[in-house]
């Protein structure tokens, strides 16, 4: 039962929303803006290590960019497809740009000049700084002329306030007991502990009672018996 708790919340679409900043208040506002259509950069590039949540920023733009009506995609680079020619004042999000074999990096370098002639927005994201990146010198330099941002994953010490503040931004309070369990309970990575609290703050509000362990492990053990 530990190690189900976090495969019993169901996947929740990536937003802005549902993402705990941690020392990454800054990079969230500017992607807010650009997704916005405010931001004056044509390129923001995001960088850090698996987990980091990068890739769910970049969803998380385009999912703003679209509710806001602006034309917005996502583009994998690491197959050599074509993303079209982006229309006027669009956003793409371009994920894991160090992947890109040559025929990608070539459209890509096609993709940032277009999107910069049409008042369009380039969000790429990578495992390393433009500097370090395998990539060809006009494109490495493209990535460099706007904004750099490293994402920071966050660390196991900073999980319990940052879930807290979490929680407390949409609403309700946690006591540190249920953090605390939460922790103790299989994979510790931020989707799958905000996904957990989302499915617990359901539930608290059908009920009309406050979260607690026992109601977390009531959960638990409701989830898995359905399964079953």
């Amino acid at each position: 039962m530990e190690q189900l708790v976090f495969d019993l919340a169901a996947p929740r679409p990536a937003e802005f929303d549902n993402f705990v900043a941690g020392r990454n208040a800054e990079v969230l506002a500017v992607l807010r803006r650009a997704a916005a259509g405010e931001a004056r950069e044509t390129g923001i590039l995001l960088w850090g290590p698996p987990g980091s949540g990068r890739t769910h920023l970049l969803h998380a733009a385009v999912a703003m960019a679209k509710r806001a009506g602006r034309a917005a995609s996502g583009w994998e680079a690491a197959p050599a497809t074509d993303p079209g020619a982006p229309v006027a004042g669009a956003l793409v999000a371009v994920d894991d740009v160090d992947a890109a074999d040559d025929a990608a990096q070539a459209r890509l370098f096609t993709l940032y000049n277009n999107l910069r002639e049409a008042g369009g927005t380039l969000v790429a994201a990578a495992g390393s700084p433009p500097a370090r990146l395998a990539l060809r010198d006009d494109l490495r330099t493209r990535l460099s002329w706007g904004l750099v941002y490293e994402i920071h994953p966050l660390p196991d010490e900073e999980k319990p306030v940052a879930l807290a503040e979490w929680a407390l931004g949409r609403g309700f309070r946690l006591d540190g007991e249920v953090i605390a369990y939460l922790l103790s309970r299989g994979r510790r990575d931020m989707p799958s502990l905000v996904g957990a609290l989302e499915e617990l703050d359901r539930r608290s509000l059908a009920l009309k009672r406050p979260i607690t362990v026992p109601m977390l492990r009531d959960w638990m053990q409701r989830s898995i018996d359905e399964r079953r």
